[in-house]
C-alpha cells in the first residue's frame, strides 16, 4: 500500500503546449492517503485515465512528480512501481486456463506452489469462477474475461496500489453490483490503496471512501458521498452527482437573500457582495411543490419511479426538478416552489461561496 502525492502534475499530449486550454490535465497538487478507496469520476474526456495512467507509469506527465510514500516515482517503471492495473476491456491469455491465468503474477513473482493454489481457489470464488478454474479462456464470453482480468489484478497481495479503469463496462448488471461489493471487501480486508475510474456514479458512490470528481481536466472536489451530495464545491459536481442533479438558477444575492425575476429566497446564511455569474444551487431533495407563496412554476409532467415522485417543471423559463413524496398528490393548483434555506447553496462563477451565520 502506499500514499500517493501528485505535485505540480500537469499532462499535455501536444508537444509545446502554449496555454491552458493545451492541457488534457491542468496542475494537480493532492495527497491521497494510504490505504483509502478513491474514484476518480467526471464524463468522458475529463482527464480521469491520463490522470490513471500518469499513476500507473504508462504515461510520463508533462510536469510535476508523482510520489508514492514520499518516494519520487515519476521515472520508474510500471514494474517498479510495484501495482496492478485492470483496463476496460479483457486482456486475458486465451490458450491459459482461468486458474493459470489468475496464477500467472504470483509465479512470476516466484511464489510457492502452496501459496499460489490457496490464492488463486481464493479470487477464483470471490469472482464467481472457482467451478471454471480448469477451462480455458479462449471461447468465454467477453464478462468471464474481465472478471478473469479483475482477478488478476486483486491476486497479488503486496502492491502499492489497485488501479482499475472502468473495469465493469462489459460486465452484466446484477454482476457489477456482486464485482463492487467484492472489491469494497477486498479493500476492508487487505487495506490496499486503491483507485477506480468510472463515469458512472452509482460505482463511484457505491465503492469509494473519497470520490475524487474531475471535470475539464480538474480535480474539482474530492470528497465522501455525503459531502459531494451536501455541499458540492462545483456546480458541476452539483449537476453530475444525483439523480436528477442540482437545480442550478441564477440568482442575485444580497446577505442572506436570493433575489430571482424580482421573487425574494431566504438563504441558511448571509453573503458578502459578489462579482461575475451568480447563482444557486439546491437539490431537488430539498424543493418543495406547494399551493402557496414561492417561486411560480409550470408543471410540464411527473414520473413515478417507485421509490418517489419526480416532478419536471418549468421555472422562468429553465427547468426545475422537485422530488416529492411517493403518497403526494399533484394537482394542477400546485404552482409554486418553496426551497430549504439551510439547504441552498451559493456559487460565483460555478464555485461554492462560503457565507457567515445570517
Amino acid at each position: 500500500m502506499a500514499k500517493i502525492t501528485l505535485d505540480n502534475l500537469a499532462h499535455s499530449y501536444f508537444p509545446n503546449p502554449k496555454s491552458e486550454d493545451d492541457f488534457a490535465l491542468k496542475e494537480l497538487n493532492h495527497v491521497w492517503a494510504d490505504g483509502e478507496a478513491y474514484a476518480l469520476l467526471g464524463s468522458s474526456g475529463c482527464g480521469k485515465s491520463t490522470l490513471l495512467n500518469i499513476i500507473s507509469g504508462l504515461l510520463h506527465p508533462s510536469q510535476g512528480r508523482i510520489l508514492f510514500d514520499d518516494v519520487d516515482v515519476t521515472a520508474a517503471t510500471t514494474a517498479e512501481r510495484n501495482i496492478a492495473q485492470v483496463f476496460q476491456f479483457p486482456v486475458v491469455y486465451d490458450t491459459m486456463t482461468v486458474r493459470d491465468n489468475l496464477a500467472f503474477p504470483l509465479k512470476n513473482r516466484g511464489e510457492s506452489p502452496q501459496y499460489i493454489a490457496e490464492r488463486v481457489q481464493q479470487i477464483g470464488a470471490m469472482i464467481g469462477m472457482e467451478h471454471e478454474l480448469d477451462r480455458r479462456a479462449r471461447g468465454l464470453t467477453a464478462d468471464a474475461k474481465q472478471k478473469i482480468s479483475l482477478g488478476r489484478g486483486m491476486v497479488r497481495e503486496d502492491v502499492n496500489a489497485l488501479l482499475f479503469d472502468e473495469p465493469l463496462t462489459v460486465i452484466d448488471p446484477h454482476m457489477k453490483w456482486e464485482l463492487r461489493t467484492q472489491l469494497k471487501s477486498l479493500h476492508h480486508e487487505f487495506g490496499h490503496t486503491m483507485i477506480y475510474v468510472t463515469h458512472d456514479q452509482t460505482e463511484a458512490l457505491t465503492f469509494a471512501d473519497k470520490v475524487v470528481v474531475m471535470y475539464d481536466g480538474r480535480v474539482v472536489q474530492i470528497g465522501t458521498p455525503e459531502e459531494l451530495f451536501e455541499k458540492p464545491e462545483h456546480t458541476f459536481v452539483g449537476y453530475f452527482i444525483g439523480s436528477p442533479g442540482m437545480n442550478v438558477i441564477s440568482a442575485d444575492v444580497e446577505g442572506n437573500m436570493a433575489n430571482i425575476h424580482g421573487v425574494s429566497v431566504g438563504l441558511g446564511q448571509s453573503y458578502a457582495s459578489m462579482q461575475g455569474k451568480v447563482e444557486i444551487g439546491v437539490r431537488p431533495e430539498f424543493v418543495t411543490l406547494t399551493d402557496g407563496e414561492g417561486l411560480p412554476v409550470k408543471v410540464r409532467r411527473v414520473e413515478d419511479v417507485g421509490r418517489h415522485k419526480i416532478v419536471r417543471a418549468d421555472l422562468f423559463g429553465k427547468d426545475i426538478n422537485i422530488v416529492a413524496n411517493e403518497d403526494t398528490s399533484i394537482s394542477p393548483d400546485m404552482n409554486r416552489v418553496i426551497f430549504d434555506p439551510a439547504k441552498v447553496n451559493v456559487y460565483e462563477n460555478d464555485w461554492l461561496k462560503e457565507g457567515e451565520a445570517a
